[in-house]
């Protein structure tokens, strides 16, 4: 089994291509072939495959075999990886934005 790290570092590199992302997006509304997936970009189907292996990988993606076609589907568990991960940060941003809150209102005060 890959450590946390690991699968962190992974789910970050895959998600770091905005066409890999695109990807997800897709099949976050439900499964799709290959074909399917490629039909919006306008890179080569091995390109998309690449892509998709990428996913793959890292455990966003599985495909599954329905006759001669593999259907893609997401896997969120890497995602809720990353949403744990970031959530030990919640309080900085929560803090950084009660600031900022703070100034605005003191510089609305200001112009009043």
């Amino acid at each position: 089994m890959r450590s946390d790290d690991d699968r962190l570092n992974q789910t970050f590199a895959a998600l770091s291509n905005s066409t890999r992302r695109a990807i997800l997006a897709r099949l976050a509304e439900g499964e799709a072939t290959v074909n399917e997936l490629a039909e919006p970009f306008s890179i080569s189907l091995p390109a998309i495959s690449k892509h998709i292996k990428v996913l793959e990988r890292a455990g966003l993606i599985t495909q599954g075999q329905k006759a001669q076609y593999r259907p893609c589907t997401i896997d969120v568990t890497p995602l809720e990886e990353v949403s744990n991960w970031t959530e030990q940060y919640r309080h900085i941003w929560e803090a950084r934005f009660d600031q900022m809150d703070d100034y605005i209102n003191q510089f609305i005060g200001k112009e009043k």
